[in-house]
């Protein structure tokens, strides 16, 4: 109603006939819809009534789409403005048909790896996986007429980067939380990346903690592979793609996060993500892939599969926070491999076949440095908090005293641990410096 107060009390306008003939005008011009403008009195004084149908489809004004946000009036811009069109027309991004791509631009290699994961899950019959590359497309619904949808591109494109600027995943190793000691990225088809990155973390990034069962050496990651595995396929297969910024794996002294530029489902927020929930996939063609596989499930369990890992391992559960701008899943390191690493009793991959004498003059640093900084610790619990078998932790003790660089004072029970003597005791002291 154009000539009436916030109260429905009409206090009419002026030149209502010239608004009666202009209005439609602009509206169509300017809005491209048609609506019924009506010119109604009230006590001798005019008012406009203007009805507008609904609509099926998204309206813009002056070639811009805007969104009601609380008080506010937002225009609707880059990936934003995409996903809210594509919703609008019923469309997901994965969804949409690639005209410049066809099947023969895709990776014979990336069909030979889906078909080996599809076939150890037994999700597709074995006939649908030994027909050609195009049949096998249209199985997994990835066709739509005679165009590709991006999923395809996305999922079997050797450099789907080429397509969509955020199609990778970048990886750091932070040595603080401005210094960067390591950079690695990884690309390819959407398989091969959740491979490789998690390859790097664990390879590359993470240190294993060393420990003993019994005889038995055992390295301890400071996160799950399946809890890291679980949560990167989160990331790869329900990010938006239309973000240009890639999905980013960073790795501290004291934890592990992933971010990826996410959008929670309308009305979702963290808390929704940690309760059961039905699945609703970001990219319903990609996920739909990736159960094919056997690589995810289609139950909305992907957050509980990474708790049920890290409660198995023993490892702190991850915390989940959705800034805006997309999810972050911080896996958190347990405060004995936080010691562990101060200590030095860490060892990254790849560094595993150190002779004896290497690990015993190891083994001798770290105690030297506990038990200077604990002297009343017995050996048992030295052996304990360094995550090391008693005779091991006894065997470098005696060693440490033949060399005089360490003594027991006092009684077996009760007694301490002395070592700032002889020439041993500046480099004991460097040691606990410099770690």
């Amino acid at each position: 109603m154009v000539g009436r107060d916030d109260k429905g009390k009409t206090v009419g306008l002026e030149d209502g006939k010239r608004l009666l003939e202009e209005l439609p005008n602009k509206f169509r011009d300017l809005l491209g819809i048609v609506a019924k403008i009506s010119l109604r009195r009230d006590d001798g004084l005019e008012y406009l009534e203007i009805t507008v149908p609904a609509c099926p489809n998204p309206i813009s004004y002056r070639g811009r789409y805007y969104q009601r946000s609380g008080g506010t009036l937002q225009e609707l811009k880059g990936s934003t403005l995409d996903r809210f069109l594509l919703r609008r027309y019923g469309r997901a991004w994965d969804g949409s048909p690639m005209p410049e791509v066809d099947a023969g631009d895709l990776s014979p290699r990336a069909f030979q790896r889906f078909r080996e994961l599809a076939g150890r899950s037994g999700r597709l019959e074995k006939d649908d996986l030994a027909g050609e590359d195009v049949i096998l497309l249209e199985k997994l619904k990835l066709t739509e007429g005679r165009y590709l949808k991006r999923a395809a591109v996305a999922l079997f494109h050797s450099d789907p980067r080429r397509f969509f600027s955020g199609a990778f995943i970048k990886i750091g190793y932070f040595q603080s939380e401005s210094e960067l000691a390591y950079h690695d990225e990884v690309e390819g088809d959407l398989f091969t990346q959740v491979r490789q990155a998690l390859d790097v973390p664990l390879g590359k990034c993470l240190k294993a903690m060393i420990g003993y069962e019994d005889i038995v050496r055992v390295e301890r990651f400071p996160t799950h592979r399946a809890a890291l595995r679980e949560a990167l396929l989160n990331a790869v297969v329900h990010r938006d793609y239309a973000n240009p910024a890639p999905t980013q794996i960073r790795s501290y002294a004291d934890r592990l996060l992933i971010w990826n530029p996410a959008a929670l489902p309308e009305g979702w927020t963290e808390t929704t993500l940690l309760e059961t929930h039905a699945s609703c996939p970001f990219n319903p063609d990609i996920a739909n892939a990736f159960f094919r596989a056997g690589e995810i499930e289609a139950w909305g369990r992907g957050i509980e599969r990474i708790f049920a890992a890290c409660r198995e391992a023993g490892n702190p559960i991850p915390k989940f926070r959705f800034d805006g701008t997309g999810l972050w899943t911080k896996f958190p390191f347990s405060a004995d491999y936080v010691q562990a690493l101060r200590f030095g009793i860490v060892q990254a991959p790849g560094r595993m076949n150190r002779t004896r004498v290497k690990t015993r003059v190891k083994t001798d640093a770290v105690l030297l440095k506990l038990l200077s900084e604990q002297p009343a610790l017995s050996l048992v619990e030295a052996a304990k908090i360094l995550s090391k078998n008693t005779t091991t932790i006894e065997r470098a003790a005696r060693k440490l005293r033949v060399e005089g660089r360490l003594r027991r004072v006092g009684p077996k029970n009760g007694g301490h641990w002395e070592w700032t003597f002889g020439n041993y005791a500046a480099q004991a002291r460097a040691l606990t410096r410099n770690s």
